[in-house]
């Protein structure tokens, strides 16, 4: 039996974990010592959104499943439900060894990197600065300071489904077969698809070099076996969030990545009918230059977001925009060329450098001269990839042809987020090859080639330093029409800030070249070398990092998730009838404030029904125009704004003004005309144009609904309402046809009258219907949905699993080691 050394076998990992533990508590101490949290714009508008979920759970024990607060309603599947997976969520707590929301998310993006590296057979104390590296780059903390939890939550365990299935193609199947297990249900727990898209990608490549690999060494068979095993472990790890991806693939198909029944009036194909459109998908791109930010983050002047010092340039007192500012005698066009004086010259409207640190690019070209062949084609063509994906619209011969013929892809937006398989890329070749040199030394050759990487990497630094103010015009749109004397200001700003990061970037290159070069490890105790290697790249990073994640990102945990009051909506919440709120203000349609206190007709979210949206962009935009131009002219007509009205739109708001709608429908109402029309199209059209107080537009080819009634009294009134159920007493001389403020959803919401199952229609094009007799009745909506009640119980049934099978395969392979 093979005896334990503390000393080889444990230590290494006790000393990883707490030097990724002293990080994370130094780099995020305001959390720690001054009791703040980031404050993340996203989670902020989440509160909103799902306030009346959380309210119903604590008041019920039960989920809600549909958030009617947002958008008249849509499924509340990826805003918040809590699913039967928690043997994974305690798995990931335990993980993250008690380490507060959302930053635990880059202690276990450590972790998972450092497994990697360890599976790849880096050593562990070189392991520890590649997993630093990972997870404190800035797309990482950038991510985190948006408030995109889910998908730096995704991305903390792409390495770690990456470290299992390297070791099942490695010999180890057992313990890869437990690794990908746990490691895929931990990344799919976080329900982020658009990053298991990126790191589809890498398994694919990967495992088409591997097989080129095995066909090449005549190991078919051993392929095959590596292969057998994975596809169990992944199929259980996917049981584990069946609940999740069932509702949430089916209700994408629904949403505005779905595809669109409306039909084109010319040849062309709709742009976007099978998804998302071209302009959304591309409306974050980067320039041609820009993933050159990984190695020079100021290479384009900084970010467009934070009023630091270093981006808007009339605040920095040594600028040269600020002192041209400080010298002109007209103040007031010295305060309207402040707004002007942005570090960033980029193409993007809204930008903020990803940079995964000068040594790590640096490693990245070692990797690339020292580490074996089939990594080197691996990770390069990743990042390659990864760098032609996120230019968008930019290199549309590339990315246009993806769109169309790509599965999936047209599905997702903000392209740059792309850049992450770089991100994941170059630290591993880079360690890769590091790790070869730390084995075998450097002969003359090595250190020839060495010197090339360090002319290719450095020398390229040196080179921006010299000519880059020559190379570029370093000026946006428009900013041609601005005065001589500030325009030449804000261009050597300009300049001085990509010189100022190339030259950084350039010393720290140089000092890891030197480290390696002179194999330091030799002359000096190993220790000492890691721990040097370990800070230099905390170094590197971390500063860069401070510039995007500052003090001001950081509020009082009692100032966050909470809205505060305001005259109107005091006004509004004295009201205890059922009805909608639109907030004229704005864009009511990216902001979720409304739906904290009141349920709302817009919203914030990246998943809206596409019906929806496309009644907001024909209808109820272009009837808020025309009332607009009534309330200038102090008139209102409501019976002019007919999509609005349908929505049950009691009150709008105008900031702390409260305006009431005296024309809207009401919660239920029976209509006196049935209009069927033919397609989606002509619904759509019909539905802008007649009052849908009398008219129900009917798309007649998919339901048949029956006789308008003919009494003038009838009735429905809201007896009881919850967010997954509603309860309608009504009351009618003659059968008729009622449609009900509430969005049609065909995927779980059944209806009853009188307890007897009644078939829900649909009217005014997102607006439910149905026939209702004559007669007093009691009508139910109940939202029911398959995907929830019996996905949630093979969620809860593989979760066990999961976590029993980690269990049972660390210490099957621990003893086997021991074994051996």
């Amino acid at each position: 039996m093979k005896k334990i050394n503390f000393s080889a076998h444990i230590l290494p990992h006790v000393i990883a974990i707490g030097v990724f533990l002293i990080v994370t508590v130094f780099f995020f101490k305001p959390v720690f010592f001054d009791n703040k949290s980031i404050s993340q714009h996203d989670i902020e508008q989440w509160a909103g959104s799902s306030k009346e979920l959380r309210d119903y759970r604590d008041q019920t024990g039960e989920e809600g499943l549909w958030a009617n607060s947002m958008f008249s309603g849509m499924p509340a599947y990826l805003i918040n439900v809590q699913w039967s997976n928690k043997p994974v969520s305690y798995l990931k707590q335990i993980l993250s060894v008690g380490l507060p929301h959302p930053i635990a998310n880059i202690f276990l993006a450590f972790i998972s990197y450092y497994i990697l590296l360890l599976a790849f057979g880096v050593r562990p104390y070189l392991a520890i600065g590649g997993a630093l590296a990972f997870g404190l780059s800035s797309y990482m903390t950038v991510g985190l300071a948006a408030g995109h939890n889910a998908r730096i939550g995704a991305i903390a365990f792409m390495p770690l489904v990456m470290a299992g299935i390297h070791l099942a193609f490695s010999g180890r199947r057992l313990l890869g077969f437990g690794v990908l297990t746990a490691g895929l249900a931990l990344h799919f727990k976080e329900n982020h698809l658009q990053i298991t898209y990126y790191l589809g990608l890498i398994v694919l490549v990967y495992g088409i070099i591997q097989l080129i690999r095995f066909i090449k060494e005549n190991r078919v068979a051993d392929f095959a076996k590596s292969a057998a095993v994975l596809i169990p472990a992944a199929a259980l790890a996917l049981g584990s969030f069946i609940g999740p991806f069932w509702a949430t693939t089916e209700y994408a198909a629904y949403t505005i990545r779905g595809k669109s029944e409306l039909v084109s009036n010319t040849a062309e194909t709709v742009d976007g009918a099978n998804g998302l459109p071209k302009w959304y998908v591309f409306e974050y791109t980067n320039g041609l230059l820009e993933p050159m930010t990984l190695m020079i983050p100021n290479i384009y002047g900084g970010h467009t977001h934070d009023p630091g010092q270093l981006h808007v340039l009339a605040l920095d007192p040594k600028s040269n925009v600020y002192k041209a500012l400080s010298n002109t005698q007209d103040q007031k066009l010295a305060n309207q060329l402040a707004a002007q004086s942005l570090g960033y010259w980029g193409p993007q409207g809204g930008a903020t450098p990803y940079y995964a640190g000068a040594i790590i690019v640096f490693l990245f070209v070692v990797g690339i001269a020292f580490a074996e062949r089939r990594y080197v084609w691996w990770l390069v063509i990743m990042t390659a990839l990864a760098v032609m994906m996120s230019w968008g619209d930019n290199f549309k011969l590339f990315n246009y042809f993806l769109y169309d013929y790509m599965p999936g892809y047209s599905k997702f937006r903000s392209v740059t987020f792309t850049i992450i398989i770089a991100v994941f890329a170059m630290p591993l070749l880079g360690f890769l090859g590091l790790e070869k040199i730390a084995s075998t030394g450097l002969d003359k050759a090595a250190q020839k080639k060495l010197l090339i990487v360090l002319a290719c990497t450095a020398g390229l630094c040196l080179f921006l330093i010299i000519f880059g103010g020559f190379l570029f015009g370093f000026t946006r749109e428009g900013e041609d029409v601005l005065p001589p004397w500030f325009l030449k200001a804000l261009i050597d700003d300009r300049i001085s800030l990509l010189r100022g990061d190339a030259f950084r970037s350039m010393i720290f290159m140089l000092l890891a070249f030197a480290a390696i070069y002179f194999e330091i490890w030799k002359k000096v105790s190993p220790a000492a070398f890691y721990a040097f290697f370990i800070i230099l790249i905390l170094i590197d990073i971390t500063v860069v990092d401070k510039r995007y994640l500052t003090e001001g990102n950081y509020r009082r945990k009692r100032e966050l998730l909470n809205f505060s009051i305001n005259e109107a909506d005091q006004k509004i919440l004295q009201d205890k009838s059922y009805f909608r709120v639109y907030n004229i203000r704005g864009d009511a349609w990216a902001e979720a404030r409304t739906s904290f206190f009141h349920n709302s007709i817009g919203g914030y979210h990246g998943a809206k029904l596409r019906r929806y949206q496309e009644l907001y962009d024909s209808c109820i935009t272009r009837q808020t125009r025309v009332m607009y131009n009534d309330l200038n002219q102090g008139q209102f007509h409501p019976e002019a704004y007919g999509s609005i009205n349908m929505l049950n739109v009691k009150y709008m708001t105008y900031e702390t003004q409260v305006l009431p709608n005296t024309g809207a429908n009401g919660p239920a109402w029976y209509v006196r005309d049935i209009k069927l029309v033919n397609n989606p199209t002509e619904e759509l059209k019909t539905i802008c144009e007649v009052n849908t107080l009398t008219t129900a537009v009917v798309d007649g080819s998919k339901f048949k609904p029956g006789t308008a009634t003919a009494d003038s009294a009838a009735s429905i009134t809201v007896a009881e309402h919850h967010p997954n159920y509603l309860k309608y007493e009504s009351q009618s001389q003659s059968d008729g046809l009622a449609v009900f403020s509430e969005i049609y959803y065909e995927k779980g919401w059944k209806a009853s009258i009188d307890g007897k199952e009644a078939p829900i229609l649909r009217a005014d094009y997102v607006l439910r219907a149905l026939n209702v007799p004559a007669g007093k009745h009691t009508i139910e909506f109940r939202f029911e949905p398959e995907a929830y009640t019996t996905g949630n119980t093979v969620t809860r049934i593989c979760s066990i699993l999961v976590v029993l099978t980690l269990l049972g395969c660390l210490g099957w392979s621990l003893k086997k080691e021991q074994d051996l």
